[in-house]
């Protein structure tokens, strides 16, 4: 049973340009001890949908339709006192800039401590030891003694440590990472990653996680969503994914992910911008860009269907859908992935089964 689902989820920012609608239309599910990657290019709306969860949305952001459930209870319809028990304790988020998210005048320990007093009956003493603990789980040298430093004298790898200390200080059912590796050098990244997988795999925490890395979903997910421009453009388990990519978007961002062994002088790329969502093109979104596109793109809008028979499929989160009107047999030339970009996105595929990256 799924711990957090969502379902036809809208968010839209009120800007001087007009409205953008963020996220639009996005269904999703998160089950127990599942890490499930939220990926597309910057702008694509995922860290929209990831605060929309836990209603973080900043500015001028607000949600429009949609559920967003957590153990059955729509997080829409909570007050602010129920919001704020689950905040923090049962769904926690582990920010972008952890630099940010850290308060500069207080001290880490006492941050995490903070967290831990207000969702349990926990004296001072006890929520610094457990702060403690949760520093040396993350890989914090000397917790006790830097339980005491302020944020400025951590480190940038040292600060995403502390904050994901402080997301994991209740021991949530659901963890938001939005970006949780950027910035960081290889180093520090891949233990980080090395954290999240172990505490998926040994406490049942699920994971949303939202990054543009595929190296990173390869390594960590089970299961990916494909964002693009506020709308979700495939979804498989993270093997299919990699082997049989199914819409041009996929393969465009896979073919563009870099290789050890790259002899390339240039990595391909998708052509032009992504779409300005005040006014998104008609149709599939991603027309304008896709190499494939015919008449019927611009004014069909394509939905999520099996890509062998063409059919919306309900209530199966493992299985593979695109959306893309060559699955519902409107394209007359068809998917020609027997080109460069799909042999580079295989060949990538491919180089990280052989090391053994993902799951």
């Amino acid at each position: 049973m799924a711990l957090l689902e969502v379902e036809d989820l809208v968010v839209q920012y009120y800007t001087d340009d007009g409205v953008v609608r963020a996220v639009d239309g996005l269904s999703y599910e998160i089950r127990a001890g599942e890490t499930v990657g939220l990926v597309g290019e910057s702008g694509a709306g995922k860290s929209a949908a990831s605060r929309a969860v836990l209603r973080l949305l900043d500015g001028t952001g607000e949600i429009v339709g949609g559920e967003i459930r957590f153990r059955g209870r729509d997080i829409r319809e909570l007050s602010a006192d129920d919001l704020q028990a689950i905040r923090g304790n049962e769904i926690a988020m582990v920010f972008q800039d952890a630099g940010a998210a850290l308060n500069p005048v207080y001290t880490v320990g006492e941050q995490i401590a903070e967290t831990i007093r207000v969702h349990e009956d926990a004296s001072d003493g006890e929520a610094r030891n457990r702060t403690i603990a949760l520093l040396d789980r993350v890989g914090i040298p000397n917790p006790a003694a830097r339980y005491a430093d302020y944020p400025h004298e951590f480190s940038g790898g040292m600060q995403q440590r502390a904050v994901i200390a402080m997301a994991l200080s209740c021991d949530p059912a659901v963890l938001i990472c939005d970006e949780p590796t950027t910035g960081l050098d290889v180093t520090v990244q891949a233990g980080i990653l090395e954290l999240l997988a172990e505490l998926a795999a040994k406490s049942e925490t699920a994971i949303q996680l939202v990054t543009h890395d595929l190296g990173v979903v390869a390594e960590l997910c089970d299961r990916v969503l494909v964002q693009y421009a506020g709308e979700i453009v495939e979804r498989a388990p993270v093997d299919e994914l990699y082997y049989d990519p199914k819409h041009p978007y996929t393969v465009g961002l896979l073919a563009a992910t870099p290789r050890l062994d790259d002899d390339r002088e240039r990595l391909p790329t998708i052509p032009r911008p992504a779409p300005d969502l005040v006014d998104p093109p008609t149709g599939c979104r991603f027309h304008p860009r896709c190499p494939y596109a015919e008449d019927c793109c611009a004014s069909r809008r394509p939905s999520l269907v099996d890509p062998v028979s063409g059919r919306p499929v309900d209530g199966d989160p493992e299985t593979h859908v695109a959306a893309c009107l060559e699955y519902t047999g409107d394209l007359e030339a068809g998917l020609d992935y027997e080109v460069q970009i799909r042999d580079d996105a295989d060949s990538n595929c491919r180089e990280r089964k052989q090391q053994g990256e993902p799951r």
